[in-house]
């Protein structure tokens, strides 16, 4: 899990929350913390969100911001992310269900007043409740998993790959996306892209101050 750092404040919320509900997998805080100098924007976690993905250090990703809606339509932009926006339990659960997507945004800070923990420990106790893809409801199933199936070659279709998306991203944003330790090195020691790995790699030998 990793979120922007304008809700730095409900970072171990929701990673204790993840944590509750995602027991049966390994979860990992990847920030943003109220401790860190550097303040990252939804933008620039975003990238950071199709970096984890498109390594193959994680599988999944819950983030969020303080609407959650800009989240999304950033990580929606990163090659290869399906991200949902989750802001109660019946989005998460027939995101999970149907359309089967790697990543949730969650509203952290709109319409989150006195007793938003309780929405939030709820909305994923949802997501996790089943596992993922089983289509709903489930006599249209099997049509619910098909396109599910399209719209994700579709996506592939259309969009460039992790390394050419990076290589055309503005030095300042990149330079700020690579400079974040936690999340840079678990791919290289993590990832199973070797290419994009070696791209990492090759960045940092490259700008060796960055790590």
């Amino acid at each position: 899990m990793i979120q922007a750092s304008s809700q730095y404040e409900k970072n171990t919320l929701l990673f204790d929350t993840v944590c509750k509900y995602a027991e049966e997998h390994s979860v990992i805080n990847f920030g943003c913390c109220g401790s860190e100098q550097k303040k990252y924007s939804y933008v620039e976690i975003s990238i950071e969100v199709g970096l984890l993905l498109a390594g193959g250090a994680v599988d999944f990703i819950v983030t969020g911001c303080s609407s959650g809606q800009g989240m999304m339509l950033a990580c929606n932009n990163m090659p290869g992310v399906l991200c949902g926006y989750t802001p109660t339990p019946q989005d998460a659960y027939l995101f999970a269900q149907i359309n089967n997507g790697n990543a949730v945004s969650l509203p952290l800070g709109l319409n989150y007043g006195w007793a938003g923990e309780i929405n939030l420990n709820h909305t994923l106790e949802a997501l996790f409740s089943e596992p993922f893809g089983n289509g709903y409801p489930s006599h249209e199933a099997e049509r619910k998993m098909r396109d599910t199936a399209r719209l994700k070659e579709i996506r592939k279709l259309s969009q460039v790959g992790m390394i050419e998306l990076l290589e055309k991203l503005d030095t300042e944003i990149l330079h700020k996306v690579l400079e974040r330790k936690n999340v840079i090195n678990f791919i290289i020691h993590k990832g199973s892209d070797k290419n994009l790995v070696r791209w990492l790699q090759a960045k940092i030998m490259e700008e060796p101050y960055v790590l």
